[in-house]
């Protein structure tokens, strides 16, 4: 019978296209809609505003007509060795799941400290520095099966880890010890309209994922550092590789959305 534990570990990996991506947000607006990551009217200043997937848009550094644009959706990388986050915090409120490789946030148990903000070698981690607002109508259409973060705690995205406790529950109650490729999906990748984003379980040959990260046009960002991030970048432009790994110093990025 078909069972997770006789497969050769359960690694959930996402794998972002690069070459299909046009930059246009679907995916950082259905992370916000998921996981009730709240907003502020003047959202101008990204050094105190909430997002748990951001988009950089970068360039080749050349002038017009030779210059080359690519946007990066930045989820959480995921580290799988050595994870950064995890091994600096004091009161283990960032979990390492050793059984799918997810490195979730307990919110409740987060003192404020940022100690993991500091560690994070991609700045993904948010601080809440005020307390969640929404206007009264918005209230109604928060996510039930995500909590919203009190003001002096971290948060991050976490590969929509609720969604994979829903998909074991069901799949539990069918009698399943198994997720077929599928049943457990994050929200930024199933609202990408280009499928530029491919999410599922890495180390199962049957994924399509795990086809897509032995690509020679895949990469991740700041490999050097080894943490083995389980986020996956494909390409076929060479300076773009290169610009991920801060081996082309003369490339610089032009903005974030």
């Amino acid at each position: 019978m078909k069972n997770e534990s006789s497969r050769p570990g359960v690694r959930y990996a996402m794998v972002i296209d690069l070459d299909r991506c046009t930059g246009c947000g679907n995916c950082a607006v259905a992370c916000h809609m998921e996981n009730n990551v709240s907003f502020r009217v003047d959202e101008s200043d990204k050094s105190r505003n909430m997002a748990w997937l951001r988009i950089y848009r970068v360039t080749n550094g050349e002038e017009y007509p030779n210059i080359r644009v690519a946007h990066f959706p930045r989820p959480c990388m995921q580290c799988d060795r050595h994870t950064p986050c995890v091994s600096v915090c004091p009161a283990s409120a960032t979990n390492y799941d050793e059984h799918t490789g997810l490195v979730d946030q307990i919110n409740t148990r987060c003192i404020g400290c940022r100690y993991c903000m500091a560690a994070c070698p991609y700045m993904v981690r948010c601080f809440n520095w005020w307390d969640p607002v929404w206007p009264a109508d918005m209230v109604k259409y928060l996510n039930p099966d995500v909590a919203p973060r009190m003001r002096g705690v971290v948060e991050k995205c976490t590969f929509c880890s609720h969604r994979y406790t829903k998909a074991k529950n069901k799949a539990h109650n069918e009698g399943r010890s198994y997720l077929e490729e599928g049943e457990y999906v994050p929200a930024c990748v199933e609202a990408c309209p280009l499928g530029a984003m491919t999410f599922g379980n890495m180390n199962d040959p049957e994924h399509k994922i795990a086809g897509l990260v032995k690509s020679p046009r895949a990469f991740r960002l700041l490999e050097k550092l080894h943490t083995e991030p389980k986020v996956y970048y494909l390409s076929s432009q060479e300076w773009i590789r290169r610009w991920a790994d801060n081996y082309a110093l003369d490339v610089r990025h032009s903005g974030v959305s």
